[in-house]
């Protein structure tokens, strides 16, 4: 039996959530021959429920960057960031200009004002509906694993002196040099397949981790067999083991059909 573990956008689906077939054709086509099919998301469970995707057939669910974990539609792993060090971390970015969207398993929570006209934001809130909530007039009523960042306008100075104090309890996943996310330590996308491994009785040597961007760096450094899809980043193809084609070109079959998978 193989683990295969795939990450959400740019892997599964492009920014117009439409999946290939060829992609559920590959999943299908796996799972009959008696493997795991696993998405691995920087996504949190709150922003997980898009039935098309869902409706691929997965076997489990690796989101919030490791935080939570699923199987056979069971919560098997689940660590909740403490109230204490969401309301400290949240005003603690706050204070040097980052504007946050706090990312939980039922919910995320953002203040609109922060967003309105941001690309991310408005689809947040075009997708989201009711899941969305605002942060302020939640304060301390959130629960969440892991938090995103937007650092619009400020200097490089300013973001330093905020990742330094928060650097012994987060890591951070730099998009760009205006967005982050901050997942609390240990986690990330690797410690999930770690723990599946350790509960499955599978081999690392025996995973395959799909992968595009730099917020994959832990499930591709982690996986027996790191693929990237063409359409990946640089930084993010240095760590495959095997480059595939792009997501719209059949990326995901083809590397499925070049490891034997389907």
């Amino acid at each position: 039996m193989k683990l295969l573990f795939f990450d959400i956008d740019g892997t599964i689906w492009d920014w117009k959530n439409m999946i290939p077939e060829s992609t559920r054709d590959a999943i299908r086509k796996t799972r009959e021959k008696g493997n795991l099919a696993f998405i691995n998301s920087g996504r949190t469970r709150g922003y997980i429920h898009n039935k098309d995707l869902l409706g691929v057939g997965f076997d489990g669910i690796i989101s919030g960057c490791g935080t939570m974990i699923e199987y056979n539609g069971e919560r098997i792993y689940y660590a909740r960031m403490p109230r204490e060090l969401a309301e400290e971390v949240t005003g603690g970015v706050r204070r040097y200009g980052w504007k946050p969207i706090l990312e939980g398993a039922e919910y995320l929570y953002m203040d609109y004002e922060d967003f309105e006209g941001d690309m991310y934001g408005e689809k947040l809130v075009r997708e989201m509906g009711e899941r969305l909530k605002p942060l302020t007039s939640e304060w301390g009523k959130w629960e969440i694993q892991k938090l995103s960042c937007k650092m619009t306008g400020l200097t490089p100075e300013d973001n330093e002196r905020c990742i330094k104090e928060f650097s012994d309890r987060f890591d951070f996943i730099l998009h760009t040099a205006e967005v982050c996310e901050m997942v609390p330590r240990p986690h990330d996308k690797g410690t999930g397949i770690t723990f599946l491994c350790e509960k499955l009785g599978v081999p690392i040597g025996d995973t395959y981790a799909f992968g595009d961007s730099v917020n994959d760096k832990g499930m591709l450094e982690t996986a027996g067999n790191a693929i990237v899809m063409g359409n990946g980043t640089d930084r993010a193809k240095e760590m495959a083991d095997y480059v595939t084609d792009d997501l719209e070109a059949d990326g995901i079959w083809k590397a499925c059909e070049h490891y034997g998978l389907i």
